[in-house]
């Protein structure tokens, strides 16, 4: 007994060889970003180009990752996740290269947003393969695989410096050249033929024509809603969000996302999670600097490496997911997650109203990090277990979807109150506005709380979790 229980624990080779090509898409394309995010100036510079215009290097490629994300369930049905897969890396790293033989700003512009139709395509389709794959041990594997990309964003502040001290800036782009054409010859070794599965449908195009657009204006209305052009585009998106919802309805499976998926308790509740945990990362991510060097008068440079225990964090929580919640659970997991992580903002209450404390500082991302880390695979592990397989394409990219806007939407909603806040204190010199940080990171804590009612809500554990018609998916998932 105990023998065939440890055959079942051992993971196949293959499944790793599967997380492999999945790993390096992920790596690359979240490398890509940070080096390009931190090198902005410097390109900026070098093209004689102003900030203004050069911020649209970063703009284009995440509104162009937007509007195709929509399509990635049809695509993978039309002609499979593995063909699509080389198609997207092949061009990502064909546009990488189209990138670095830029000869001015806008035609960067231009390849970067070619660049970002291909990336928009692989973040959904590496965690589908996996959860193929992987099956019901999804957040084990899943917990080694983050490892890579979370050191993606570690790097790629490291490697920009590097680069632009060192070489021309053309070799940000170039640098993807040798991991992409690895990533490829990977993917065509390692990647099973799904030919057969799949179940080709015509493309929803009021669908399309109402999200991808939709998408766009939200989270270009969301960066903007301080100015009236911005606040018009976010009231627009609303609109074709709200018709789009209206028409899926009455298209049911035809639709260009199935609605239905949302009716299940556990992929609602799992979806939720992961809105609101991209939403707290990013809305830190600007208030956190923000903080250091507003309130601090710290220096960017300084504020960058007094973060870095919160990546420590994330990166001693990845690791121990599976074992963690094979033991106690996906719902246990989450919650103590997202506790830890309430617990790790609520220093920063004190740290506005005192003043800095460089151990409290520390003490507090570093535990804030683990506990964000133990919420997203658990979470993501419930909502792909939680759908049959056929319907994995349709699910990884509706929860990529939802997922992505969480971003943005709570990124306006603490950066808006906070604007609102200083502006009421009258007084904007460093450290002379605390107060103000002290309520916008009150409203972060109740971001925080939210967050961990929803975590109560997944289930205990993904064998629980599954129907009994699906079971045989699932373990065929697991075979293959």
């Amino acid at each position: 007994m105990a023998e065939n229980t440890s055959n079942r624990e051992r993971l196949d080779p293959a499944i790793w060889k599967i997380a492999s090509v999945a790993i390096l898409g992920s790596f690359l394309s979240q490398l890509d970003a940070t080096v390009v995010n931190v090198s902005l100036s410097s390109l900026a510079a070098e093209l004689r180009s102003s900030l203004t215009v050069i911020q649209w290097v970063t703009s284009g490629y995440l509104l162009a990752l937007a509007l195709m994300l929509p399509l990635n369930g049809w695509l993978v049905d039309r002609i499979g996740a593995r063909r699509l897969y080389l198609w997207c890396f092949s061009a990502f790293t064909l546009s990488s290269v189209l990138c670095g033989m830029a000869w001015s700003a806008h035609s960067l512009i231009a390849f970067r947003v070619l660049q970002g139709m291909s990336g928009g395509l692989m973040a959904p389709m590496a965690q589908m393969m996996l959860a193929r794959a992987a099956g019901r041990h999804l957040a084990r594997v899943m917990g080694y695989a983050a490892l890579p990309v979370l050191l993606g964003p570690l790097l790629g502040p490291v490697i920009a410096g590097a680069i632009l001290r060192y070489a021309s800036w053309r070799w940000l782009f170039f640098v993807n050249l040798p991991v992409g054409l690895l990533a490829i010859v990977l993917a065509v070794l390692f990647l099973p033929d799904d030919r057969e599965e799949r179940t080709p449908r015509d493309l929803d195009v009021r669908g399309l024509a109402l999200l991808s657009p939709g998408l766009v204006l939200f989270l270009y209305g969301a960066d903007h809603i301080a100015e009236r052009e911005g606040i018009v585009l976010f009231l627009i998106a609303i609109a074709l969000f709200a018709v789009f919802v209206r028409v899926s309805r009455a298209m049911g499976d035809r639709a260009l996302i199935d609605l239905r998926l949302f009716k299940g308790k556990v992929f609602r509740a799992s979806t939720i999670t992961q809105f609101l945990s991209n939403g707290i990362s990013f809305s830190a991510q600007m208030l956190i600097p923000f903080f250091l060097i507003r309130a601090c008068g710290r220096s960017p440079a300084a504020a960058g490496w007094m973060l870095a225990p919160l990546g420590l964090g994330m990166l001693c929580s990845y690791p121990s997911m599976g074992a963690l919640t094979q033991r106690f659970g996906i719902r246990r997991v989450s919650t103590g997650g997202a506790l830890l992580a309430f617990a790790g903002t609520l220093p920063f209450l004190y740290l506005a109203e005192h003043g800095l404390v460089l151990p409290v500082l520390a003490a507090a991302l570093f535990f804030r990090g683990m506990g964000m880390g133990a919420i997203g695979i658990p979470s993501i592990s419930a909502a792909y277990a939680a759908v049959p397989k056929r319907d994995l394409p349709m699910a990884a990219t509706s929860l990529n979807i939802v997922q992505r806007l969480g971003g943005p939407t709570m990124t306006t909603v603490c950066a808006t109150f906070l604007a609102w806040r200083l502006r009421a204190t009258g007084d904007m010199l460093p450290g002379t506005s605390s107060r103000a940080f002290t309520e916008a990171f009150a409203v972060l804590c109740m971001l925080h709380a939210l967050q961990v009612v929803s975590a109560l809500k997944l289930p205990l554990s993904l064998e629980k979790n599954v129907k009994a018609e699906e079971i045989p998916e699932l373990v065929e998932a697991v075979s293959e």
